[in-house]
């Protein structure tokens, strides 16, 4: 019995070291990390899942600069959006548009 436990434990170890071995970790930036909280609604990519909420993959920066300010001003009202932007700094808002710009924008259907 105890051979057993120890040869199904063996072959899991290799199973899971090869695994490793053809998939290797994928690095985040810290962007990607930071734009982890609007995946929810906007998509991990970028391109949302839901056509409440726009897609923000290939969205110009200015347009959303100018977007994220407005919410964060109040000049834009969402409940969702509101507790999440009203900490963002510029600095911050600058950084979101330049990531979610650079993205590629979903195909045209």
């Amino acid at each position: 019995m105890k051979v057993r436990t120890f040869l199904v434990a063996v072959g899991l170890t290799a199973v899971f070291e090869s695994a490793s071995a053809i998939s290797p970790p994928v690095e985040v930036t810290p962007m990607e990390e930071k734009a982890r909280q609007c995946s929810a609604c906007h998509g991990g990519n970028g391109i949302s899942i839901n056509a409440l909420w726009p897609n923000l993959a290939g969205q110009k920066e200015g347009y959303l600069v100018k977007q994220l300010k407005d919410f964060r001003a109040g000049k834009r009202k969402d409940p969702l959006m509101a507790p999440i932007i009203k900490s963002m700094s510029d600095t911050d808002i600058a950084e979101f548009a330049a990531y979610f710009s650079s993205l590629k924008p979903s195909p045209a259907k």
